[in-house]
């Protein structure tokens, strides 16, 4: 059994999350591979397997004997996948020895090395796209999959290790993987996500994240006869927009940057919602941020002499470095174990968060490792079937370092 061929059947159950259902988890398909997957770690003889009433999937390789001491170690991945794109009805399509060319898909798509360089790179590898009316699925069906086929070879070659706990969570993409997370029940020492990039990528350092609600009241009057009357919501939200430094959004930053982002306006003369996500790895600068929306909306309701804008701030979840720095073991391991498979390692900032921020937060160090997959959110995704391989060896490699120390 090879990661890519587990992979190929988990795709193919329709498990995009949303972000408008308030339930948990936020879509019942989610409990279709939740099922599926516990099957499996029951079928590899894995115990404490069980999948709870919030769609969260368990399961607990026991150590072997006289590796009791070793630490614990814990591998997650995440079920849903994004709705930024369509997840139902995915049809993969597999290009043996791909030549390194832009790709035509479906609907007239074309995968084109100039918008996407690293394509060339994969030249000679066994590539996996959608078939360009998708998303593909590999964030994270493919770290699960990696997770699974790692735990399967280590109890087939029968190499001694310590607790190996697996957990797969419902609704990450929605930023709510790790709300029901049982750390009481998962009783790992340490975990990684596998939820990343490239297979030689370490994540241990993400953003600072905060949303914000901006609520712009307005009065709605007649146009015939608004003349000094009407206060125009939408106007007077745009004004606050302006305040946002234009040079500071997504579009226009990189690495460390931080950003202000729009992602969704709803209005009328009478009310207008804006609704943004705050960014930055800085904590200070975070923090900053922050004051610089409150300012805004201070600033416009001193122009028009009324609350007209109110902001709701609420933050999200914090750079988990701060809780990796005490157990940088965790990081010098994996870029062993990914040195050790011809790679050459690489630390990469996360512009977004992870399960394992939060978790890293709530008691559980957890940085993140690559899957091999590429273009996450959209119809161009991709992942190949060597990098695949060598995730999974890259996680037996990890428990191995472990067991020896």
């Amino acid at each position: 059994m090879r990661a890519y061929e587990l992979f190929l059947d988990y795709v193919k159950v329709h498990t995009t999350s949303n972000d408008e259902s308030g339930t948990h988890p936020s879509f019942d398909g989610e409990f279709a591979l939740a099922s599926k997957l516990a099957d499996k770690l029951n079928e590899l003889g894995l115990k404490q397997v069980k999948v709870d009433d919030k769609c969260y999937v368990y399961g607990l390789l026991p150590a072997t004997a006289g590796y009791e001491n070793v630490p614990a170690l814990g591998f997650i991945s995440h079920m849903d996948t994004s709705n930024e794109a369509s997840g139902e009805n995915v049809t993969p399509v597999i290009y043996k020895d791909y030549d390194g060319r832009d790709l035509k898909l479906k609907d007239g798509k074309v995968m084109s090395t100039i918008v996407f360089p690293f394509l060339r790179e994969l030249a000679g590898e066994t590539l996996i796209t959608s078939d360009g009316t998708t998303l593909l699925g590999a964030d994270d069906k493919a770290g699960i999959a990696e997770i699974i086929t790692a735990v399967s070879e280590l109890i087939e070659s029968n190499e001694p290790h310590g607790d190996i706990w697996i957990g797969f969570t419902p609704d990450e993409e929605i930023g709510e993987g790790a709300d029901f997370f049982d750390l009481d029940y998962f009783k790992a020492d340490f975990a990684y996500t596998v939820d990343g990039g490239d297979v030689n990528c370490i994540e241990y350092e993400n953003f600072n994240a905060a949303s914000a609600v901006i609520t712009v009241s307005g009065v709605s009057v007649h146009p015939g006869s608004a003349k000094d009357a009407m206060i125009n919501s939408q106007n007077v939200a745009m004004e606050f927009h302006s305040l946002l430094p234009e040079n500071e959004r997504p579009e226009h930053t990189e690495d460390r940057e931080g950003f202000f982002h729009l992602t969704d306006m709803k209005g009328r003369v009478s009310e207008t919602v804006l609704s943004y996500i705050i960014r930055e790895h800085d904590r200070e600068k975070f923090e900053e941020r922050k004051r610089v929306v409150a300012q805004a909306a201070e600033t416009i309701n001193k122009k028009y002499g009324a609350e007209l804008v109110k902001a709701d701030i609420k933050d999200s979840y914090y750079n988990m470095l701060e809780k990796i720095k005490p157990h940088m073991h965790l990081i010098e391991n994996a870029r062993k174990a990914i040195a050790a498979n011809g790679m050459e390692p690489i630390d990469v900032p996360i512009r977004g968060g992870t399960d394992g921020a939060r978790l890293s937060f709530e008691g559980l160090p957890c940085p993140n490792l690559g899957t091999g997959g590429f273009n996450f959110h959209g119809c161009f995704e991709c992942i190949t079937v060597e990098r695949m391989d060598k995730s999974v060896a890259v996680i037996k490699d990890i428990i191995r370092l472990y067991a020896q120390q």
